[in-house]
């Protein structure tokens, strides 16, 4: 790999937001993105064209391609993953998985200043009902509590929030607001997934060859897909 060249196409679709970005030695040169139920199978090849012709790159300028691996949408993740797979094939460049949660904390972590030392972030992902894709990571991204598809009820965090901040994100957050909302060290902020976020931790993964088998890879589904019942 060439250590003077490092442009990495970004694909985020584990949730509602349709994200891609382009990434040359960790600036980003440009995003498109909309966050919008249902869109992601007509949109994505659509944003990555727009945004390599923005910036006047070409596909064969491309390093590697980074895709948020999951947890979140069965439907979405298997849209960004095979869009990722079939651009690496065919440019015979690597793929490279991030964790969304950890990639959303990275995203949470750039947009604010925290200076208290013991909070705790905790990004959230809708898994329908009261039930959430989640994680708990310190400010150095080390998994406090590690990645779970879990039901909420008002004690989920009780032996976290009675020693830590924590900072609930993510489409999934809303849901535990009224659970949480009341407890001091509970706090919210609004968020929404980007592609911009998988930029570090795509830069780090490349430099370090921390790459995917294309052959083998799969998006990180946590759970099994059971569709909807015909009512």
């Amino acid at each position: 790999m060439n250590a003077l060249k490092n442009l990495i196409l970004l694909i985020e679709t584990a949730t509602s937001s349709c994200s891609v970005a382009l990434a040359e030695n960790r600036l980003i040169l440009a995003k498109k993105e909309l966050n919008k139920q249902n869109i992601h199978a007509s949109h994505i090849t659509l944003f990555i064209d727009q945004i390599m012709h923005q910036t006047s790159k070409d596909y064969t300028d491309l390093n590697a391609i980074a895709v948020s691996q999951g947890p979140g949408s069965y439907t979405g993740l298997r849209i960004g993953v095979a869009t990722a797979k079939g651009l690496c094939f065919a440019l015979d460049i690597p793929l490279i998985a991030i964790n969304t949660l950890k990639a959303m904390t990275t995203g949470l972590l750039q947009k604010m200043s925290i200076t208290n030392d013991k909070t705790l972030f905790c990004p959230m992902i809708d898994a329908r009902r009261m039930e959430v894709y989640t994680a708990l990571f310190n400010q150095n991204l080390l998994e406090i509590e590690q990645t779970q598809a879990k039901i909420l009820d008002e004690t989920s965090f009780n032996n976290y929030l009675s020693k830590h901040p924590i900072i609930f994100f993510g489409d999934g957050a809303e849901k535990c607001k009224t659970l949480y909302a009341h407890k001091p060290n509970a706090l919210f902020v609004d968020f929404e997934n980007s592609a911009s976020h998988l930029n570090i931790l795509a830069d780090h993964q490349f430099k370090t060859g921390a790459i995917e088998d294309l052959a083998y890879f799969e998006p990180y589904y946590l759970k099994d897909f059971i569709p909807n019942k015909l009512l």
